[in-house]
């Protein structure tokens, strides 16, 4: 087992005590971090020094710490999760980091993500993209066969795939245009591959392509950053297919009587 060393490292970190207020960054040197201990690990160490200080400590989300969950999410050194590949911040640890550092931490930035409070965003607007659609309609009863609507192999395994999107916000907080299409895309197709969503399949894609426009999202223009953030490496392949049953439903729109 490698031996435990510690670093000091200077936080710049994102301050903001509510929607109204302007927010600042806040310069603090934290001493004695544990390099094994994970980034926020790092802020829990933190914030206890601040609160034995009588200062105010930095609210950040989090939820499960194991990458599954979605809730965590902060912009470090302007990388949404971190610099690490297909992983959440809570996943991040300061062994990535060196001895003297100065590590900058800033929420989400985008329109639909309003600040809460320091590094916590609002993300109920990805929940109302998919109370819009994201769901299939079925009759109450007993649960079905698993076997009983064959799928093929390909398919259900490009639907698990898609269906691996967490939510967090990543993809938006790395777009320049705050797009959430990765995210819309991966909930559409993970619907669209199966038998289950395709009678719903075109009210579907248009009503969470209202919703995304609604809550203050941009337009996708294609730079594949949404791609490279995403910690459950969702491909934007999805997109492609969001594209196509867009158009498959404005068409069924438009000469449908």
């Amino acid at each position: 087992m490698s031996e435990h060393k510690t670093i000091n490292i200077t936080l710049k970190v994102w301050r903001q005590y509510g929607p109204e207020d302007r927010g600042r960054f806040e310069t603090i040197a934290v001493e004695g971090v544990d390099t094994h201990s994970s980034f926020l690990e790092m802020l829990d160490f933190l914030n206890e020094k601040l609160i034995l200080e009588d200062k105010e400590p930095i609210e950040f989300d989090n939820d499960c710490r194991e990458g599954i969950c979605g809730t965590c999410g902060a912009v470090v050194n302007g990388i949404p999760h971190g610099h690490g590949k297909a992983m959440t911040i809570c996943q991040l640890h300061m062994r990535e980091f060196n001895d003297g550092d100065t590590i900058v931490v800033e929420p989400f930035r985008a329109r639909a993500f309003k600040v809460v409070k320091d590094l916590i965003v609002d993300r109920s607007s990805l929940e109302k993209i998919i109370q819009a659609g994201g769901y299939v309609s079925v009759d109450t009863g007993g649960a079905p066969d698993g076997n009983a609507i064959p799928i093929a192999q390909e398919k259900a395994e490009e639907a698990m795939d898609a269906a691996a999107c967490i939510g967090c916000g990543a993809c938006v907080a790395t777009c320049p245009n705050a797009s959430a299409m990765l995210f819309v895309s991966a909930k559409v197709s993970q619907l669209a591959l199966l038998p289950q969503g395709r009678p719903e399949a075109n009210q579907r894609v248009l009503a969470m392509l209202k919703e995304m426009d609604k809550c203050g999202f941009g337009n996708c223009t294609n730079h594949r950053m949404c791609e490279n953030a995403c910690p459950k490496e969702v491909s934007i392949t999805h997109i492609a297919r969001f594209n196509r049953e867009f158009l498959k439903a404005a068409l069924v729109g438009r000469f449908s009587p």
